[in-house]
C-alpha cells in the first residue's frame, strides 16, 4: 500500500488549484465547527448523492443533494437559523459539484464556500475513520 502525498502546511495535497475566495480547507472548517459561540460555526451542507453518503458522512451535515439545493434554499435558511450559523460549508466527493452548489446560495444571498478536496480530504486529513471511495 502506497503512502499518501504530503499534505502543505494548509493541509492540501501539492498542487491543489486552492481559491480562497470560494473555499475553506478542512483544517479551517474543523475549526470553525469546534467554536464555542455557535454563530460563528458554519453550516455544513452535503451535496453528493444519497449512495454516496451511505459510503461516508461528516456527522452533523445537512443533506442536499445538489440537484435540490435550489429548491431547498428555505430549508437551508432555516436550518441555518435553528443553528445560529452565518456561513455555510457544502461539500461533495472532491469539491467540483460543491462548488455549484457555493454559486447557487451566493447567488442566492448566502455566504457560502466549498470544502476544499471535498470529504476526501477530508477523511484524510481531519477524519480518518470516514472512509475514503
Amino acid at each position: 500500500m502506497s503512502q499518501p502525498a504530503a499534505l502543505d502546511d494548509k493541509g492540501l495535497p501539492p498542487g491543489y488549484p486552492y481559491r480562497p475566495e470560494w473555499e475553506r480547507t478542512p483544517r479551517e472548517v474543523a475549526t470553525l465547527i469546534t467554536l464555542p459561540s455557535k454563530s460563528h460555526r458554519p453550516l455544513l451542507v452535503d451535496c453528493r448523492t444519497e449512495q454516496e453518503r451511505q459510503l461516508a458522512a461528516i456527522a452533523g451535515s445537512l443533506f442536499v443533494p445538489l440537484h435540490e439545493i435550489e429548491s431547498k434554499l428555505d430549508d437551508i435558511r432555516d436550518r441555518m437559523e435553528d443553528d445560529g450559523s452565518s456561513t455555510v460549508i457544502v461539500h461533495c466527493h472532491h469539491g467540483v459539484r460543491s462548488l455549484r452548489a457555493t454559486a447557487v446560495l451566493r447567488a442566492a444571498g448566502l455566504d457560502a464556500y466549498s470544502l476544499a478536496g471535498g470529504i476526501d480530504l477530508w477523511s484524510k486529513d481531519i477524519d480518518r475513520t470516514i472512509p475514503t471511495y
